[in-house]
């Protein structure tokens, strides 16, 4: 039996692989989309965490000195580098800035000592406590805010939640709020000078 002209178009198409190339493209090239966007924004991320340590790594070097600027504090000259410095990749507003001093590295990120009245190992309130930033309260962290004074040991902390623009990346790498937190820290002491904190 001799087939008919549908049949022998059916074979002909069947055995045909001219578009097959575009149709695997159709299919691998949202996957491929994905990677290469997501590799982008995460290779801009990782720039901007690193112009955060660059930025903190410079303000405490300036810092240290205990010099005045002309117009302003060493604080907000400090904020001030660390802005120039990120480019603007960093919006300032949002970032969690905290310049802490310390005695000495030893009391870096260390509670106030206390008197553990019930024995579990943690402040309660009511229990006594040494007030050593003098803030009235106790701290988990003895630090106290501001650039310090000559000598002191002063811990730059920053840290940042970077929007991720690829909605899919964000799940995968990112926070629940699709952010992707950035942080960097640097601990220095401040050089001799003559004068007091500011």
């Amino acid at each position: 039996m001799k087939p008919n002209r549908f049949t022998r178009f059916l074979r002909r198409f069947r055995r045909n692989t001219d578009g097959s190339p575009m149709i695997e493209f159709a299919f691998a090239a949202p996957a491929l989309f994905l990677i290469v966007a997501g590799t982008m924004e995460l290779g801009v991320a990782m720039f901007t965490n690193i112009l955060m340590e660059s930025s903190l790594r410079d303000a405490a070097r300036w810092g240290i000195t205990g010099q005045e600027p002309e117009s302003g504090t060493r604080l907000s000259r400090i904020i001030e580098m660390i802005d120039q410095h990120t480019l603007g990749l960093v919006d300032m507003s949002e970032a969690n800035l905290q310049i802490l001093t310390y005695p000495g590295f030893d009391e870096v990120g260390r509670g106030e000592e206390f008197v553990d009245g019930n024995g579990n190992g943690s402040y309660d309130v009511g229990e006594t406590f040494t007030d050593s930033n003098g803030n009235g309260g106790w701290d988990s962290d003895m630090g106290v805010a501001g650039a310090g004074a000559s000598g002191e040991v002063v811990v730059y902390r920053i840290t940042y939640k970077w929007p991720l623009l690829t909605p899919l990346v964000g799940k995968l790498i990112g926070d629940a709020d699709g952010k992707f937190g950035l942080r960097a820290s640097v601990a220095v002491r401040n050089e001799p000078w003559d004068g007091g904190a500011s």
